[in-house]
Formats: structure tokens, sequence, C-alpha cells
């Protein structure tokens, strides 16, 4: 198919794109890109499935379209939330000529693309109403490897290898983070697992939608020759069970600076069992949205202008950690202790001592919680400093000024 311009729709099948990939991979960016182009003619129901019980890219998929957005919680929706999409499939095809001309449903990372397939062609009702056009694998070229190699225990899948042999299309992502050497060596291995796949080399998921979208590219065929089982019901499948999730959400605001100390010490620890952690954040001191988002070492996080809060929305923070043996109760812990939930020890006019390399310098309290610091304060010699935490370690009280406190040799 060369065209991307609109179908009858009564007459024919909506065509369903399946956007898989392993945690972290960029399968929500390549959405992001798709939903705003322009080129593509289409109008887009789109299936959203988080791994965990609060959903984070919901909230930038919904500022970034007018398309509709379904969300599916608390399950990966190969299997234990696979009845649900069904029940939705069949709602959004009550009013579809109304709504939309397509749909694509982005699985989490966790999920096996097959169970989700298999849809399309066991259950009756569906298989009179959608048609699936392609399966769409994001890869990571950093950290690709490392899963696709992983040994997983007897009867568990890994759910990576899983996701490359079905796919029509493998968005081989993040090129910009690898060299010549490790590329070739992700590719090679992703024809060794499906030599028929066609590669597409992106940085940020930027590919034209034309590549992804319309091209019936899914082969009942080649699948069944693959995998035999596959429109077998009965089947099932294991996921690792040293795999979970745990998911924060509250109303209210965080400080930032406390934010990135936890996240820096927790990476440090545990960021090679650390898969996915991802937020939108209300930051004390700042109107925009903080989007954050990492997987394994690699971390980002930006105020983005296009993610403002309104003035009748309810500040609040939601925040998923995905990955192996993880502590719940230190996560928990930690993401808690970056709550505002309690006045700043000093007011404005109050004199302070002030972290200075390895001292203190005395200075007065002039301004809180401007640009996401808890305190603006002017030195004593007039220069402004910022404190970004209400703990001694940034700002302390100045009742007592000895060597240690202003970091000055002693005096005879």
């Amino acid at each position: 198919r060369t065209t991307m311009a609109k179908r009858p729709r009564e007459q024919e099948l909506v065509p369903v794109t399946l956007v898989t990939g392993f945690l972290g991979a960029g399968k929500t960016t390549l959405l992001n890109h798709i939903l705003k182009s322009k080129d593509h003619g289409y109008k887009f129901a789109i299936i959203e499935n988080e791994f965990g019980a609060v959903g984070v890219d919901d909230g930038v998929l919904k500022e970034a379209t007018e398309d509709s957005i379904v969300e599916m919680m608390n399950g990966c929706v190969c299997c234990t939330v696979r009845s649900d999409l069904v029940k939705v499939l069949k709602q959004l095809a009550s009013d579809r000529f109304k709504k939309f001309d397509a749909v694509i449903i982005e699985t989490t990372g966790m999920a096996d693309p097959a169970p989700v397939a298999q849809t399309f062609f066991v259950d009756e009702d569906i298989e009179k109403l959608y048609k699936l056009d392609g399966i769409v694998t994001v890869v990571d070229a950093k950290h690709a490897l490392q899963h696709l190699n992983e040994v997983k225990p007897e009867g568990v899948e890994n759910e990576s290898v899983e996701q490359v042999a079905f796919a029509d299309r493998v968005l081989l992502n993040k090129i910009d983070l690898v060299d010549k050497a490790e590329l070739a060596a992700v590719e090679k291995k992703i024809k060794s697992i499906n030599q028929q796949v066609t590669i597409l080399r992106t940085t940020q998921s930027k590919v034209d939608p034309k590549q992804l979208l319309g091209i019936d590219a899914f082969s009942l065929d080649r699948v069944v020759k693959m995998d035999p089982e596959f429109l077998d019901t009965d089947g099932d499948h294991e996921h690792d069970k040293s795999i979970s999730s745990i998911s924060f959400k509250f109303e209210g605001e965080v400080n930032i600076h406390a934010l990135h100390r936890f996240i820096e010490e927790l990476l440090a620890d545990k960021g090679a069992d650390l898969f996915r952690h991802k937020g939108i954040l209300a930051v004390k001191g700042m109107k925009k949205k903080f989007v954050f988002q990492g997987v394994h070492m690699l971390v980002s996080g930006r105020f983005n202008p296009e993610h403002v809060w309104q003035k009748d929305e309810v500040r609040e923070c939601k925040f998923v950690f995905i990955g192996r043996n993880l502590d719940h109760d230190l996560l928990k812990k930690g993401f808690e202790d970056c709550k505002v939930s309690k006045d700043l020890r000093f007011n404005v006019g109050d004199k302070v001592l002030a972290r200075r390399g390895q001292g203190y310098t005395a200075g007065t309290i002039i301004g809180q919680w401007k640009d996401s610091y808890a305190y603006e304060i002017e030195l004593n010699n007039g220069i402004t400093v910022w404190g970004p935490e209400d703990i001694d370690q940034y700002v302390k009280k100045d009742d007592v000024w000895g060597p240690e406190d202003i970091g000055q040799p002693a005096s005879g």
C-alpha cells in the first residue's frame, strides 16, 4: 500500500497497529510523534496499557492530541487485562464512524505481543470489526542486548525476544547512544530472531508515520509457521516473577532537588535492576509539569512548556518504578520523603548560615520557593545564593558562629 489516504470506513475493517517494545524503548515517544504528525490523515483511538496501578504515559499523550485515549491499568494486556482489551475494542466500535479511522494499541513493556495479536483472530466479534495492520516493535539500541540475551528460568518467557519475533517493523531507537559496532551487533541479534523484519534506525523514535501505518504487513501465515500454537486459546505464558512494579500517586508537590538526590542514590545502588522509572510531578515553586523518565542508569527529566498546571487542575504527583527484586517499602519511603508536606523552618528576614563550598556563610532569607528552590538567600557580602532543600546540609540556623560554621580557620 503506497497511500495514507482515508479509506471508506463503512466498507472496510478498522486497521489496528500494535506498538510494543521493552521497558523504556521509546513507545510513548513514538506515539507522540505519530499523533502530532499531519501527514497520515488518520483520527486515532489510542489504547494505552500500563503495567502498574498508576498511569503516567496517558498524561503525556492527552496533552499532545485530541484523539481518543483509553487507558488499561494494573496489568499486562497479554494476560491479566486481556479480556478488558476485547471489551474496550467492542465499546469503541459502537460509534467508531464518528470518532476514529484507526486504532493504535501501546502495550506495556512486559507484554508478549502474541496473545494480543491473537485477539483479532479468535474473537468472532473483533474479527468482524478490526484487522491487525502491523506489529511495530521499538528496540532500545543501548540496552537491547542485555535483555535479548538474558537467560530466563525454565518455562518463563523472555518478552523482549517475543516482541522482536512477532514484529513487522522494528524501530531500532536511541542509535545516538551506541557506536557502529554496537549497532551492528544489535541488528545481527534482531535478524537472528526475525530474519524478515524491516529495521528502521531512529533517534527519539522519529520516523515517517507512513512507514508504520496502513502497511498491511501482519501475516498470519508467517506467524503460524513461526509459532504453530499461535491460535491456541488454551495456551498460557508466564512472566518473570522477580519483576514487579510499584506506583505512587498523591495530591501535593515535591521538592525536585530532594527527588534528584534520592534517584541518584537509588541508581548508584540498584540501577542495573531498575528497568524503568517515570513520572509526572508537581514541583513546588514551578508552574510547569516536570516529566521524568529513566531506563537503568540513563535518566532524563525537564519542565516541559507543553505541560503546564492549569488554575483549576489538582496539583499531584505520579511515579512508577518497574524492575527486578524491588524493595517496595524503600521506594515508597524515598519518594514520600521528597513530598513538601510542611512549612519551611525559616521565614523571610531570618538570619541563617548558607552552605558555601566546605563551610557556611552568614546571610538573610529574602525569598521562598522561587524556581523550585526552598530558599533565596542574600549573603552578608551581597551575593545571592539558593538553598535547594530545607535541611541543615544547605541552610541552618545562625545561632553560633564558629570556625566550623563559617568555614574559616580558627583565630588565636
